[in-house]
């Protein structure tokens, strides 16, 4: 947020506030199944995973794990480009 404050000259408020918006509507958007793509960043989607065997591992108690969704981030590849030639 201080880069969005000094940047683009905003207050705090008004950073902290835009924001959160924006957050906001990624959760709207990926709680109805939608994807979100911010170009020349990456695309968060929802994954199903199936139900599946596990293990609790302070007790090796066998146990099934629900099925699932669950968010996956793949950066798009300018993003990918730029943080191998860091």
């Amino acid at each position: 947020m201080l880069r969005l404050q000094t940047q683009v000259g905003m207050t705090k408020p008004e950073a902290r506030q835009i924001v959160e918006r924006v957050l906001a509507i990624m959760k709207e958007t990926l709680s109805a199944g939608e994807d979100v793509l911010i170009s020349g960043f990456g695309k968060f989607s929802v994954k199903g995973k199936r139900a599946r065997r596990g293990r609790n591992p302070q007790t090796r108690e066998s146990l099934i794990l629900a099925a699932r969704k669950v968010v996956v981030f793949k950066p798009s590849g300018i993003l990918r480009e730029r943080m191998n030639r860091e």
